[in-house]
């Protein structure tokens, strides 16, 4: 914790602003909108919501996502970023990273937009992903999506504090999502927000967000169908003490990050990465890493992980590609080689801000020792 959420909660149970209205929660998302200004000094509207996952279904209903659509993600990501697409009735089409960056291929995007566009498939949205904090190619992937007349969502969920040529990611598109669940760099608790520059669309996503309850109406009249999405003055209460910190967080992560390549280095076999293009700064959310494709069966991230799990240090394995997971077993891809490679050779290693130098150690340690 970064030491005022418990102002912020005392202030409204004192107040008695428990339910999801309440002054936090406007606060907060003005907060956000200033920590998210560009350098321009172009702020977005951000409407706070209890997920990233709610964020992204409702910046799929904005672009009027539906039955018999397509929407095009990355392969290599967690489920969250697909899921939605399947609430509208819409299919995903995956599409495989570029190998600097982990994130989606600008080449393969053309690929497959040219290619669903001769099968006559209607592609209705691409998100972009920018995964483990770093900064996906925006100008290359833009660029394709304008070719093809395709809007652009931002899954900034794993990047808040991140920046592309000094611009903060999430901004780029004209829709962006950010997480605070319990494991990103600042949290909630449960939570995320939905970035957009228009207005009206922050609007309808607000509206859509507290059961599309009809404004003008003296009861509860209800037009179209909407969700039960808020954001509560509690939890921003906390996110409110958990933003303060970001900037230390961001800092925090990196530096572990630069601790972790330092102690490393001396393992020819092993890459603790993805490094930094120029203009990219990365939060470093998590640090990973690689073991090379010449390791031995007995030195797999599979039984280095389990090797970790008996000195009681947690390491997880890389997002298994979606294109692998059952529940998208009919989904088109394109590609597939390069986060196939990622899954079967990384590992997320310990990477939280509680850290210790003495913490570091131990993990480095037991890394060498296997």
């Amino acid at each position: 914790m970064g030491g005022h959420e418990l102002n912020y909660v005392a202030k409204a149970l004192a107040d008695n602003w428990i339910a999801p209205a309440g002054p936090h929660l406007p606060a907060f998302e003005a907060e956000l909108a200033e920590a998210l200004t560009s350098p321009s000094g172009v702020a977005p509207h951000v409407v706070a919501l209890n997920s990233g996952t709610a964020a992204l279904h409702l910046a799929l209903r904005l672009l009027n996502v539906g039955w018999g659509d397509e929407v095009v993600c990355p392969t290599f990501t967690f489920a969250a970023t697909a899921n939605p697409i399947i609430y509208q009735g819409a299919t995903p089409v995956f599409v495989d990273s570029e190998t600097e960056t982990w994130n989606m291929d600008p080449a393969l995007l053309r690929e497959a937009l040219a290619d669903r566009a001769r099968r006559g498939k209607r592609v209705r949205a691409i998100i972009v992903v920018h995964l483990y904090g770093m900064p996906a190619r925006l100008p290359e992937l833009l660029a394709v999506a304008e070719e093809f007349g395709v809007p652009v969502i931002e899954d900034a969920a794993e990047a808040l504090g991140s920046t592309l040529h000094g611009r903060p990611l999430g901004t780029w598109a004209p829709l962006g999502i950010l997480s605070f669940n319990g494991n990103k760099i600042i949290t909630t608790s449960g939570g995320g927000a939905l970035l957009t520059a228009d207005r009206a669309a922050a609007d309808r996503a607000l509206y859509l967000a507290t059961q599309a309850k009809d404004p003008a109406a003296p009861h509860y009249q209800h037009t179209e169908v909407g969700y039960n999405y808020r954001l509560s003055n509690v939890l921003a209460g906390v996110g409110r003490g958990q933003l303060e910190t970001l900037d230390d967080r961001v800092k925090g992560r990196r530096t572990l990050f630069r601790k972790y390549s330092e102690r490393l280095r001396l393992l020819d076999f092993l890459t603790v990465g993805p490094p930094e293009p120029t203009g990219f700064h990365s939060n470093r959310w998590l640090t990973t890493l690689l073991l090379d494709s010449g390791f031995a069966p007995d030195h797999s991230p599979e039984l280095l992980r389990q090797h970790l799990e008996t000195v009681n240090i947690e390491s997880r394995a890389l997002w298994k590609p979606l294109h692998q997971q059952p529940a998208y077993a009919d989904a088109p891809t394109y590609g597939g080689a390069v986060a196939d490679k990622l899954f079967a050779h990384g590992l997320c290693l310990p990477s939280g801000n509680g850290m210790k130098d003495a913490d570091l150690d131990r993990v480095v340690t037991a890394i060498m020792r296997f």
